[in-house]
């Protein structure tokens, strides 16, 4: 090791150059970072009723290109069912929206079917709902990004379809790094595609059934009639089984509902009157685009045609004709509606960008998926989630080979598990308390109903799609449940055993008189990276005694308050962080002091540990110059190679950063005997 004090804690200038360059690059594509101690910086980054809406519920909203068709499809020539299917599609919006608008008012901090699962059934079914989500989100996207390019490529000639997996990767890619620069200009950057998909489908919709407005008695006796010799033919049996079917068949058309309990973290104060409110918005967009495009296929008797969607050939029949001096408008209009269904789909993959990372930061802070994931980026983003859910999206559309067919198949199942556990939880909930709220029957009616229909759903999409490929879904979701437990196993030993050290070394005995020692600037000074008071800052600091006997004079504690997932609820919640922070560091000091040796501290702010880390010990070798820099590192018996991506490797990457801007650093070590469960 060098001499200590032999660093001058200036950086080299080629370094300086590369630094400012990257800098300037990453700032241009991702934007410049957001100061989390600014009060401002969480109304900015927040969204109002509207733009949530816009963000959070177009995934529901472009399933009406598919939900409403496979419904339809599925009761072949009995289309006199679409208007039960219609009103069964919209009571079902209804119902499951208002479950969780009433799941929003008991999280009010948001969280989504994991959270509620975990607190209510418990962890077990909170992993299982989590992974559930997981999974879900991803195919989201996948689903989303090949079903909207299908229906670009539909307008194109065939031979262009092999372009499908390129444009699809761009798509991603783009959008990737829309949301790594923040949730809300991702969701402003998309509003003029949701606003032009709601002008023209309101068009349709409300035209189709304006123009058969006179015809209504006769739609209604042939409704009747078709009715009664399905019957005849069908049975009271027959026709049910054949309406279950096609009813759980259009399942995809509720799977974006949960995205804004999912989402309240990101929502304008008051967060629980924004949420619901943008549930309201929700359920009645959804509703009636869906149920409306059901009514319009009976009304325009729209029927499968090969290389069509049935919204094409709906689109079609409703503008067939229309003509201004002799133009033909009725094509342009098929073509709006067709690229902003198309438009639409790839906003929608905007709810697994949002809620994805979002469902995976709330698992990585109960230790079920590696810590890092509840990290931000410095413009407050979730960069690890983002990424590796656009990873997996992409790696499933490759898999798939961009086929909408076979990822709808995988779609929706893990959606309904989580719906299922969800209302399961709030029934149970309402049971367990029905002493404390004399109301409660009143407030269990709704989950009641909310779980009979999610259940039933459940049951049928997996007889129907299982040997299909919905089995697939349920093994990728079965070994993550999985992974998680054997994380969060790993995670509960490595807790034990720094437990243990805690109880070991936080009893060690303080003098009460112990004499508070002024630091001296020019003294040797050791500069020690600590986070929480426990064994483990303790150990470090022990070792720097023991290592070093008479050498130093001073040690200054140094600890940076990262800012992750769970802080990001408001300004309030940050100060209380630096608050305890700033207690633990004194905890330190007077432990030096007890030690016989002048004790002080910094600390700062921000998303990433090593960035700011690095920032505030130049600053101190700047005011102690003659210093040296330590970190404490977890060693683990037996080196595994997983073991990098569930510690972050802190000390080490710290030590090369120091090292580089010519500052001594030195990484001791705190020995763990068993790092999993198999090793205990």
């Amino acid at each position: 090791m060098d001499t200590p004090g032999a660093g001058d804690g200036e950086i080299p200038p080629e370094r300086d150059t590369v630094a400012s360059l990257a800098s300037k690059v990453k700032r241009v594509v991702f934007g410049a970072p957001r100061n989390v101690t600014d009060p401002g910086v969480f109304h900015r980054i927040s969204l109002i009723a509207f733009l949530a809406w816009v963000g959070l519920g177009a995934d529901g909203l472009s399933s009406s290109a598919y939900g409403p068709d496979e419904s339809f499809r599925a009761i072949g020539d009995h289309a006199y069912l679409a208007i039960g299917l219609a009103a069964a599609t919209a009571f079902t919006v209804f119902i499951i929206s208002y479950a969780y608008s009433r799941i929003i008012e008991h999280f009010p901090f948001g969280g989504g079917g994991y959270v509620v699962a975990s607190k209510l059934l418990g962890p077990k079914y909170g992993v299982i709902s989590g992974s559930a989500l997981i999974v879900d989100y991803i195919l989201t996207i996948s689903v989303s990004i090949a079903s909207g390019a299908d229906q670009v490529f539909s307008l194109l000639p065939p031979h262009y379809a092999q372009y499908k997996l390129g444009i699809v990767t761009f798509v991603i890619g783009g959008m990737t790094i829309l949301n790594l620069r923040g949730v809300k200009e991702s969701v402003t950057a998309m509003m003029p595609i949701f606003l032009v998909f709601l002008f023209s489908h309101v068009v349709l919709i409300f035209g189709g059934m304006i123009t058969h407005a006179f015809a209504a008695g006769a739609v209604v006796t042939e409704v009747q009639h078709s009715y009664s010799h399905g019957l005849t033919t069908l049975g009271y049996a027959g026709m049910f089984a054949l309406f279950l079917r096609a009813y759980s068949m259009g399942a995809g058309t509720y799977t974006g509902i949960e995205a804004v309990s999912n989402g309240i973290q990101i929502m304008r104060e008051p967060k629980v009157a924004t949420a619901r409110k943008t549930m309201l918005y929700m359920a009645v967009s959804l509703a009636v685009t869906a149920g409306g495009i059901l009514i319009c296929y009976l009304l325009f008797h729209v029927t499968p045609e090969a290389g069509k969607t049935m919204n094409a050939v709906l689109a079609e029949r409703f503008s067939e004709g229309w003509a201004v001096a002799g133009i033909p408008i009725g094509r342009a209009f098929v073509f709006i509606i067709l690229v902003s269904e198309a438009a639409l789909l790839f906003v929608a993959a905007q709810a697994g960008f949002i809620d994805g990372p979002r469902v995976m930061s709330n698992m990585a802070m109960d230790s079920y998926l590696p810590h890092r994931f509840s990290s931000l980026s410095d413009r407050l983003t979730m960069r690890n989630g983002v990424v590796l859910i656009a990873v997996a999206a992409l790696l499933t559309l490759f898999y798939t080979k961009g086929d909408t067919s076979t990822l709808i198949l995988m779609y929706s199942i893990n959606v309904f598990l989580t719906f299922s556990l969800s209302e399961m939880g709030m029934v149970r909930y309402w049971i367990q308390n029905r002493r404390t709220y004399p109301d409660w029957s009143r407030h269990i009616v709704i989950h009641l109903i909310g779980l009979v229909l999610c259940l039933s759903i459940l049951i049928v999409s997996l007889y129907e799609k299982f040997t299909q490929g919905g089995w697939i879904t349920l093994v990728v979701t079965a070994a993550l449940i999985g992974l998680c437990i054997w994380i969060k196993n790993h995670y509960d030993v490595v807790k034990q055993h720094l437990m243990r050290l805690d109880d070991i070394l936080t009893d060690i005995p303080q003098s009460s008189d112990a004499t508070v020692r002024v630091v001296e600037p020019k003294a040797q000074t050791a500069v020690l990276l600590v986070n929480n008071y426990g064994g483990l800052g303790i150990h470090s600091l022990l070792s720097i005694i023991r290592l070093f006997p008479s050498t130093f004079r001073n040690i200054i504690f140094v600890s940076v308050n990262v800012v992750d997932a769970g802080l990001m609820k408001g300004v309030d919640d940050v100060n209380q962080s630096l608050t305890e922070t700033e207690i633990t560091l004194k905890k330190y000091v007077a432990l030096a002091n007890s030690l016989g040796i002048a004790a002080g501290f910094r600390m700062t702010v921000g998303t990433d540990v090593l960035d700011e880390a690095e920032a505030l010990c130049l600053k101190v070798s700047k005011e102690f110059p003659r210093s040296v820099f330590f970190a404490g590192k977890l060693v683990f018996q037996r080196e595994r190679w997983y073991q990098r991506l569930l510690h972050n490797e802190t000390a080490n990457q710290f030590q090369r950063r120091l090292q580089f801007a010519g500052l001594n650093t030195m990484v001791l070590p705190v020995r763990i005997f068993a790092a999993t469960p198999s090793t205990r």
